[in-house]
């Protein structure tokens, strides 16, 4: 089996990975950081996340292992200090996986035909850099409605439990294959109405946002990037054709994960 570790260049998560990578190559696993079938990362969700993004042309035919070495993620299924049962679980692989929905951004600018796409695992945010955004949005291409606010949120379900979360939408089932519209300090007075509540969409469904074309301060992230190209014509975000799979040795029971992030609790 051929072996990724990816870590990020903290002092701990650097000592975890070369042990990590000694303990395999004593059990005859290939590190190969080219073309490999699992991709193991030490860190935190934020590593798990760049890793993603450093290998996404390759999401096809790789599985990630998460490794944390601080606080819990929501990624990480293992700890620092089980390395041994990791590798232990490693050489006992069947293939086993489960595999979670990603978002399609699709971005089309001003003046061109053809969009552009990214992919988030966690989320893409839409904002302007110093006044109101003003959008509108369309849902299945009817008109939803006109968003003016500091910003729009849309995020997979394994991004609910982020910046999607800080700004009051809803926690999904990582399982779900779903995407979630967030807005971010919405205008709402006798003019300018919005739902103001967060939306789940439907696989079959889709959102597009058209940005106030009079208008060019605007900042479009994915995941950790900030893309900065402008005039944007249109954003289309829809549940995209890749999946990221995670090669699953144990069960973590999400609803547990979630209280021992936020609520601090092993009761549930």
């Amino acid at each position: 089996m051929r072996i990724a570790v990816f870590n990020n260049p903290g002092d701990k998560s650097t000592t975890v990975a070369t042990d990590l990578i000694q303990k395999l190559k004593q059990n005859q696993f290939v590190i190969d950081n080219d073309d490999p079938e699992i991709v193991i990362t030490v860190g935190g969700d934020g590593t798990l996340l760049a890793a993603f993004h450093h290998y996404e042309k390759q999401l096809n035919r790789i599985r990630f292992v998460g490794v944390h070495t601080g606080h819990l993620g929501f990624y990480t299924d293992w700890r620092d200090f089980e390395l041994d049962d990791l590798v232990a679980s490693l050489l006992q692989d069947t293939g086993q996986q489960i595999s979670y929905p990603l978002l399609d951004v699709g971005v089309r600018f001003q003046n061109e035909a053809a969009r552009t796409h990214y992919l988030a695992l966690n989320e893409s945010t839409f904002k302007r850099v110093s006044a109101t955004l003003v959008a509108d949005v369309y849902i299945r291409g009817e008109h939803f409605e006109s968003f003016r606010g500091d910003g729009l949120c849309l995020s997979t379900p394994t991004g609910s439990t982020a910046y999607n979360k800080s700004v009051g939408g809803a926690v999904l089932h990582p399982r779900l294959e779903a995407l979630q519209l967030a807005e971010m300090a919405s205008l709402n007075n006798r003019v300018f109405r919005t739902l103001g509540s967060p939306l789940v969409i439907a696989p079959s469904e889709w959102i597009d946002i058209y940005p106030d074309r009079s208008a060019g301060d605007y900042v479009l992230q994915v995941d950790q990037f900030l893309l900065r190209k402008s005039p944007l014509e249109e954003i289309r975000y829809r549940i995209a054709d890749q999946r990221i799979a995670f090669a699953r040795y144990r069960h973590m029971h999400f609803w547990q994960r979630v209280g021992d992030a936020f609520i601090g609790t092993d009761d549930l």
